[in-house]
């Protein structure tokens, strides 16, 4: 009775399911008799990830049946994604390697759960397993979660998140995690990268600015082409900053709320890396905003809160630093990785709908706001 033919070639042997299986039960031995695979959806496009799938069945441990579940996430290098079809021939050697992809594998098989503040978490994993040169699955324990739409992202939440973002950033512990992955990713890599590649050439086009979904943009145009003129000055600034450990990609969606406990549970570490003061704010600020599920119209008094209780969180764990120096930080890597790429040029393609256009006005007010900030903090 097994069929976990949807997991294609991240598949393991019936005899490996069965040793995953007894250590995920915390038993010596266990017998697998049934096992079924199914992909599970996500709305979200990543370009690392060939799939996800939810691997459940039956064991049967000391004569007695048991249930068992796994998460299992098939992890590729870019290359193999059908998104890097998209990338300029002359680009796709240096895209290749700008994008980390072993990283995620890493911190599973790593002791990151050991040195976590209380309030945060991650999921067991069971195994790292190795497919080919380019791929490797992650089997993690089934967390419980709420449901998205079940959660409500308010205030109180933000500044919970954001408290322990900054005690996650400052813990000698994990800090000593950062290279684990192997790659170089950081603000500089960034810049030269997709920044330069991408977002820059196009921002100076003219006919950009033409386009319907640029509307909302409009009177933003000088400010955007005046910042992207400043970015290396930027880019210089931060380099000055400490370097602390950073999720990467903070936004609630890798926040996950369980209903038996409190705090978050950390998912997606793909782009876990030494990074300045403050970077882990960003998607936790802009994250649901930027794909139409919040509001930004409390962007500012969100942002300050939570700077206050990131920079709280640093100092809980030794780390001292001026909420001045925490929010100019944070400021810039806003407008670098996320204002000056806010206009949806991967929707311009289409019919300039009322739906995207609200989408592009929303963009617009993150762009703004990051240009505010900047200028406030300067």
């Amino acid at each position: 009775m097994h069929d976990r033919s949807a997991l294609g070639d991240a598949d393991v042997t019936d005899d490996d399911l069965s040793a995953m299986v007894a250590d995920l039960l915390g038993v010596d031995a266990a017998d697998v008799v049934r096992s079924h695979a199914e992909h599970v959806a996500y709305d979200i496009p990543a370009i690392t990830t060939a799939g996800r799938y939810l691997v459940e069945g039956e064991a049967v441990v000391d004569g007695e049946r048991r249930p068992y579940a796994f998460f299992v996430k098939h992890v590729q290098e870019w290359s193999r994604s059908p998104f890097f079809a998209e990338v300029p021939e002359h680009l796709r050697e240096f895209a290749r390697a700008s994008v980390p992809w072993r990283t995620e594998g890493a911190i599973y098989r790593s002791d990151l759960a050991d040195h976590l503040p209380d309030g945060l978490a991650v999921p067991r994993a069971v195994a790292v397993r190795e497919i080919d040169e380019s791929s490797y699955a992650v089997w993690l324990e089934v967390v419980p979660v709420v449901p998205v739409e079940d959660v409500a992202w308010d205030l109180e939440r933000d500044v919970a998140a954001a408290g322990l973002l900054g005690r996650f950033a400052g813990t000698p512990g994990i800090r000593a995690l950062v290279d684990l992955g192997g790659h170089a990713v950081g603000v500089r890599s960034y810049v030269d990268g997709r920044l330069a590649h991408q977002v820059l050439p196009v921002l100076r086009e003219e006919s950009v600015w033409d386009h319907p979904l640029a509307a909302p943009f409009g009177p933003l145009r000088e400010r955007v082409r005046a910042a992207a003129d400043q970015v290396s000055e930027h880019v210089e600034e931060l380099m000055a900053l400490p370097l602390l450990a950073a999720h990467g990609d903070a936004c609630p969606n890798n926040l996950l709320v369980r209903p038996d406990r409190p705090g978050f549970t950390m998912i997606d570490f793909g782009y876990f890396a030494a990074m300045p003061a403050g970077f882990d704010l960003n998607q936790l600020l802009v994250g649901d905003v930027q794909i139409g599920r919040r509001s930004a119209d409390d962007l500012a008094e969100r942002d300050a809160a939570s700077a206050v209780a990131y920079r709280d969180g640093l100092a809980a764990v030794g780390v001292d630093l001026p909420l001045a120096t925490v929010t100019r930080s944070h400021a810039l890597q806003l407008l670098i990785f996320t204002g000056l790429s806010s206009m949806p040029f991967e929707h311009f393609a289409a019919p300039p709908t009322p739906e995207l256009f609200a989408l592009a006005t929303t963009r617009a007010e993150i762009a703004r706001f990051s240009l505010d900030l900047v200028d406030a903090t300067g």
